[in-house]
């Protein structure tokens, strides 16, 4: 799989980010406003998870090797979850900052502060879609968990961007809402950090892929010559991609080396036709009767095991 377009994706956004926190920072604490400081904190944050993204892609995409025979796919998932912390952690630090505002009172906000939230809007939407792509097509949790804070990021400037204007139009009256916006921004950065890291928890727990993907798995096992059918199929995430666990049911009577040529077919067609599947490991079974087949697993029978 080809991560060079996630790669440059994550390095966009990288670039893109620490450039409007830089703006949205200095603007808002020249223009007095709170919404845009912490906006621009958030972006901050931003920085340091797209990094992590990047490093984490750079990782998954190296080969297996003896030490990491399932490759280095786990990587990504971790960048992922590291992801979540911080987005978790820099939404409580925004609300914490913005509730002092909100009481603490201060000088109105000044029109400064409104360019770099507007323009911030724009480019986040457009990162989100791009990473959104790139991240659906490569299936990574790092890569999607960046995007959704692409869109979090446009969602929460237009937040920011409310209670600034709000505020500028009316100073005496709206002065609050500015702070208000702030920690709303916060309270959202928190939500989603707390999703990103129950879904790569999920992942790290080996949870199986969805019903669609496990039923491509059984049927391309079951178009190769020799497969009767599949007694059990197991699957678990390792990164971009899954390993496949597989109880292939063959003719009981077939020699040793016959029964070994189809899981390996098997095996073959699996990784070749689904791009989601990094590996498979065959476990044969003799196809029997249902009754004899149900007697067989009532007294524990144990399977030959076949794989590489």
């Amino acid at each position: 799989m080809d991560h060079r377009s996630g790669k440059r994706a994550a390095f966009l956004g990288m670039l893109a980010s620490a450039g409007l926190a830089v703006w949205k920072i200095t603007a808002g604490v020249y223009g007095n406003s709170t919404a845009a400081v912490s906006d621009g904190v958030e972006s901050a944050g931003d920085v340091v998870t797209a990094g992590v993204v990047l490093f984490g892609l750079i990782q998954a995409g190296r080969p297996p090797d003896e030490d990491h025979p399932y490759g280095h796919g786990r990587a990504e998932t971790l960048a992922a979850l590291f992801t979540g912390a911080v987005l978790f952690a820099a939404g409580g630090l925004i609300c914490y900052h913005a509730a002092q505002k909100m009481y603490g009172g201060g000088p109105a906000p000044e029109m400064i502060a409104v360019w770099p939230l507007a323009t911030s809007v724009m480019v986040k939407t457009g990162l989100w879609a791009l990473k959104g792509r790139h991240g659906r097509r490569m299936r990574s949790e790092a890569l999607r968990a960046d995007a959704a804070n692409d869109l979090l990021d446009a969602v929460s400037g237009t937040v920011a961007l409310a209670g600034l204007a709000a505020a500028l139009y009316d100073p005496e009256r709206f002065r609050w809402l500015d702070a208000a916006a702030g920690f709303a921004v916060g309270m959202v950065v928190s939500g989603l950090g707390m999703r990103v890291v129950r879904a790569t928890a999920l992942s790290l727990m080996d949870t199986m892929p969805d019903g669609a993907m496990m039923d491509q798995i059984r049927e391309t096992a079951l178009r190769v010559p020799g497969a009767l059918g599949i007694e059990k199929c197991f699957a678990r995430r390792t990164g971009l991609q899954y390993h496949v666990d597989l109880h292939l049911e063959v003719d009981p009577a077939m020699t040793v080396f016959a029964s070994h040529e189809i899981a390996t077919q098997v095996r073959e067609a699996i990784v070749r036709d689904l791009d989601f599947v990094a590996g498979v490991l065959v476990h044969v079974e003799p196809h029997l009767p249902a009754t004899i087949a149900d007697g067989r697993k009532a007294g524990g029978a144990t399977s030959a095991r076949h794989g590489e």
